[in-house]
């Protein structure tokens, strides 16, 4: 899977006003960190061949918490995180399961959107509008 794609892909995803508001935390950051990109893909594969893969997974639509790992985030940011925001957002139909291609391509996605989550650190997070906290 090319970065070009990938990056137009994200391109295209971050001006989905509800996408483009998800960010790591600091916490999914410091599991990145300790961790390393390999073990974090290796959960991603784990995650997307067992919770979203299946023709019918089960709960989707609510398989895919909000945060707690930095590939739920992702999910969430990228449109992987149900086979209903994958096929409204990449085109990959509901009712089968997955196929190798399709999930090298979503684990690809959910990867890219956290190195670059990483590479950008928490400054260049837009700052907390006044008065919300």
């Amino acid at each position: 899977m090319g970065q070009d794609r990938l990056d137009a892909t994200l391109a295209r995803i971050a001006r989905i006003p509800f996408r483009a508001k998800f960010h790591l935390r600091p916490r999914e950051r410091e599991y990145v960190a300790l961790r390393g990109m390999d073990a974090v893909r290796r959960h991603a594969r784990e995650l997307i061949d067992t919770r979203l893969a299946p023709a019918r997974p089960a709960k989707d639509g609510r398989q895919t918490p909000w945060g707690g790992h930095p590939v739920f985030r992702a999910q969430h940011a990228t449109a992987t995180c149900c086979r209903t925001c994958l096929q409204i957002n990449h085109g990959i139909a509901k009712g089968h399961e997955l196929g190798q291609r399709e999930r090298e391509f979503v684990v690809a996605l959910i990867c890219r959107w956290i190195e670059k989550e990483c590479r950008a650190g928490p400054a260049s997070l837009p700052a907390p509008s006044p008065g919300l906290f």
